[in-house]
């Protein structure tokens, strides 16, 4: 570690430092976090606080021994409530047919006109599970990380299906893409 980063350690409510030295405004945060391209994922739970599903593509693999995943959510999302309770949930990530299931998760909707779009099964948890989804990530929550407008669901992998191979789906510069498989 560089002793810079020994000596100053950056915390949440930290202004994001340029190369002049200014804090990088929100706006110019986003237009560049939009050239990261990233896998799409629609996130569901199902338990005691209820069913809930969101489409997110800020999700990333942590560890493979043991199996952990981490998925981002505002805490600020009307599903949040129901994800801090259940304490358990399922990654499906969508491949290139699944666009018009991501938008029906990704704008305000029921919960019940989100889960009457597609057809789901249950692996381990009851977390729903999208039955023609390229892989799904069936977890248990083991930590919840608070990060400025964030949560982070620190998620160990407890069982996951794999679908047919086919064409993924990925967000980049603010517009769906298929990702030839």
């Amino acid at each position: 570690m560089s002793d810079l980063l020994a000596e100053r350690r950056f915390t949440a409510n930290d202004a994001i430092p340029s190369e002049e030295g200014a804090a990088v405004d929100r706006q110019t945060f986003r237009d560049a976090m939009a050239k990261l391209s990233a896998a799409v994922n629609i996130v569901t739970t199902d338990g005691p606080a209820g069913k809930a599903g969101f489409t997110a593509s800020a999700v990333t693999s942590v560890s493979d021994t043991p199996a952990t995943l981490l998925v981002c959510l505002n805490r600020a999302s009307s599903v949040y409530p129901v994800f801090q309770v259940n304490e358990h949930l399922c990654v499906n990530t969508l491949a290139a047919q699944h666009e018009a299931l991501s938008s029906v998760f990704g704008r305000p909707s029921s919960i019940e006109t989100r889960f009457a779009a597609a057809k789901w099964e249950i692996l381990h948890t009851g977390s729903p599970v999208l039955q023609d989804a390229l892989v799904a990530f069936d977890c248990r929550v083991e930590e919840i990380v608070s990060a400025a407008t964030h949560d982070i669901f620190i998620c160990r992998v407890l069982a996951l299906k794999q679908g047919k191979p086919t064409d993924g789906l990925v967000y980049f510069s603010r517009r769906y893409h298929a990702l030839r498989g």
